[in-house]
């Protein structure tokens, strides 16, 4: 058998989907773009929301915000709510005029996972129209939540805007220069994997085994195997560090 050209190679080489490309592309950007600026918010919850209410009268909950969606006169939230009396925290959710609905999917021990639909979802509004949505997940505990972003001033300069529209009193714990997207990951490490996630190597179960990915991308296995490795290394330990930073503050 004739061996193989890199032409060949490259020809067999299966092209990422349009949903990859699209995430490669915004990786290299990330990667070699300046320096933008990191703000943490302390952000109170007004008067008059459910979860503004409900959380002050239950200051020792945790409400995990999953993920939300604005809409036309509403907003739905995947909410996970750790409590020690959880049916009495369901039951002021009930009572609460701007909840629409209240639709717990599990409960285990004092945790329990729930979809929500508000009529004054200002968090999700003001981020919405801003053009700056949070990093999710975020906690709401006390009637007040943290947010860590990473955006051009402009932007965080809207959002600030849109919360004094809706009435939302806010602080300012510090904005600084970022330099952790530029320096996470190198663009190969990005590219592959991207490329890994989208051929669904990360998926339970896999779809496809390490060599099939290498295959894939047209790159020797024991090559593909170092560069997720040491990716994998940077990504576990930026997110395990920032839970921890988390934690302490």
């Amino acid at each position: 058998m004739t061996p193989a050209t890199e032409q060949d190679r490259v020809a067999g080489r299966r092209e990422p989907n349009t949903f990859a490309r699209t995430y490669w592309d915004a990786a290299r950007l990330t990667v070699r773009r300046e320096q933008m600026p990191e703000a943490k918010l302390t952000i109170q919850i007004p008067e008059n929301t459910w979860i503004g209410d409900v959380s002050r009268e239950f200051p020792e909950a945790r409400f995990r915000i999953l993920a939300g969606i604005p809409g036309e006169g509403s907003g739905v939230a995947l909410v996970e709510l750790e409590a020690t009396d959880l049916d009495a925290v369901f039951e002021a959710m009930r009572a609460a005029e701007t909840l629409v609905s209240l639709d717990v999917m599990r409960t285990h021990d004092h945790r329990a996972l729930a979809q929500v639909e508000t009529t004054i979802p200002v968090l999700l509004l003001a981020s919405s129209q801003s053009g700056l949505p949070p990093e999710m997940p975020f906690d709401i505990v006390g009637g007040e939540a943290t947010w860590t972003l990473t955006a051009p001033r402009e932007r965080l300069s809207d959002l600030g805007a849109q919360f004094e529209r809706f009435g939302v009193p806010y602080e300012i714990e510090y904005i600084r220069a970022s330099s952790e997207a530029s320096t996470l990951l190198t663009e190969r490490q990005a590219e592959a994997l991207l490329f890994a996630v989208d051929e669904g190597y990360y998926d339970t179960p896999r779809r496809c085994t390490l060599t099939e990915l290498a295959e894939a991308h047209g790159t020797a296995k024991s090559t593909m195997s170092e560069v997720l490795h040491r990716a994998e290394e940077k990504v576990v330990k930026r997110y395990v560090q920032r839970e921890l930073d988390e934690g302490v503050a």
